[in-house]
């Protein structure tokens, strides 16, 4: 999770800085996106910011269905096991595990470690950008690009509820994307948001391309975060709009996880909820075309990746001892295969092939890349043993990897269920 405005002058250190919608009754969201801000005038503005911290908690404790609301504490709550923790490599060194010629990795992968991102390919890591700001990347349906998150600082002022303006240090997300050799960088969508109150910003997470390159779906409150959570929506790459996707949620939960199926015409989210103390993700599908929405699991999943022939998907399931990748069917959402089993594995992506997957997994505090094959038929694979990919590398749990591998280098395809209809304006 991004940091946010991290101080008002004349005040302590704080963080998360977020202005709710100027006076009058407060929403479920304005302003204060997941209602646990102060709901009444400036209390000392640190006690408005300090719900915002509470923010990034939540949010990153959704990611294994946990709610931070109980805090008495857990020595796994953060997915690492109590013990002795590792220690990771230097934060420009990521070592690639020798590995036997039969596990060569095909393809590249990109993932992010200490804000910084990274490639790794046959010929090993690589380290593409620098800024240390930079997380959640994606590649672009052509391999040609990575989008991505960064964020940036900047000092402005804004009006707390009707108050006078105050001056702060803003921290705000800008989504970019650059080739994989780290040139061409460029902008795509600011996060800043601009009013008579001043200068504010709006959230923008986990970016990602539809197939025809026309529009990125991400999860958003912009581009007016007084009046909204945090929640699907749509960039059209040429109007320059964001658009809500209108699909329900828990307030102020919002959603998180959108993925394209390999036609673009649907599209796999997590509506975010609880169940007292504990999260309660539930993946669903919602149809571009026709905004049909359907339920695809029961509470306990996120992070869903379709297969690269639509008929699979990749999750992360939810259990109280932690999380693990699990194959559901893509017509149901019916358990297929439980490809970890560790309750630490979270953030699965295929191979392009549809032969493998690759997933974050931490071990004594420290997070890896690692691979798995999957042999026999599809739908019935077997799991093969565990390939480290990096070792102790300390990546950005938060930041999921992606896989990209030419056409040119793919298997032909076999036999698939027939593609749903392709979406106009996707």
């Amino acid at each position: 999770m991004m940091r946010r405005g991290r101080r008002l002058s004349g005040a302590a250190d704080v963080d998360d800085v977020r202005a709710p919608r100027p006076g009058g009754a407060r929403p479920a969201r304005a302003g204060d996106p997941y209602g646990i801000g102060p709901a009444t005038t400036l209390i000392a503005p640190i006690l408005s910011v300090a719900g915002l911290v509470v923010i990034a908690w939540l949010s990153l404790s959704l990611l294994s269905g946990k709610l931070p609301f109980a805090l008495g504490g857990n020595p796994g709550a953060s997915g690492a096991p109590p013990g002795a923790e590792k220690t990771p490599t230097p934060s420009n060194v990521v070592v690639v595990p020798s590995t036997r010629p039969e596990d060569r990795l095909i393809g590249t992968i990109v993932y992010a470690k200490v804000g910084n991102l990274w490639i790794e390919d046959a010929n090993g890591a690589r380290q593409i950008t620098s800024t240390g700001r930079d997380s959640m990347p994606s590649f672009s349906p052509d391999g040609k690009w990575i989008y991505f998150v960064e964020a940036r600082d900047d000092a402005d002022r804004f009006s707390l509820r009707g108050k006078p303006s105050r001056t702060y240090d803003l921290t705000y997300p800008i989504i970019e994307r650059v080739h994989l050799d780290g040139s061409g960088r460029q902008r795509i969508l600011s996060g800043l948001f601009h009013s008579n109150a001043g200068t504010w910003f709006y959230w923008l997470r986990q970016p990602e391309l539809s197939p025809n390159g026309r529009t990125i779906a991400l999860i958003s409150d912009g581009p007016d975060p007084t009046n909204s959570n945090v929640v699907l929506q749509f960039y059209d790459m040429t109007t320059k709009k964001l658009t809500r996707a209108g699909v329900p949620e828990f307030p102020p939960l919002g959603h998180q996880d959108p993925t394209w199926s390999p036609d673009g015409a649907t599209l796999l989210y997590v509506k975010n909820g609880r169940d007292g103390a504990r999260g309660a993700p539930q993946i669903y599908r919602y149809v571009f075309k026709t905004r049909k929405l359907t339920a695809l699991t029961g509470p306990g999943y996120n992070s869903p990746r379709y297969s690269p022939d639509g008929r699979y998907v990749l999750a992360t399931k939810t259990s109280t001892l932690g999380t693990d990748v699990v194959i559901l069917d893509a017509r149901n959402g019916a358990e297929l295969v439980r490809v970890t089993d560790d309750s630490h594995s979270w953030g699965a992506v295929w191979s392009p092939a549809g032969d493998a997957v690759a997933f974050l997994h931490i071990d004594a505090g420290v997070t890896d890349l690692e691979r798995v094959s999957l042999g026999g038929q599809p739908g019935r694979w077997t799991v093969g043993a565990p390939v480290p990919l990096t070792a102790n590398a300390g990546l950005d749990g938060a930041s999921h990897p992606d896989w990209f591998i030419p056409a040119d280098q793919l298997p032909t395809p076999s036999p698939a269920a027939p593609a749903s209809p392709a979406p106009s304006g996707s």
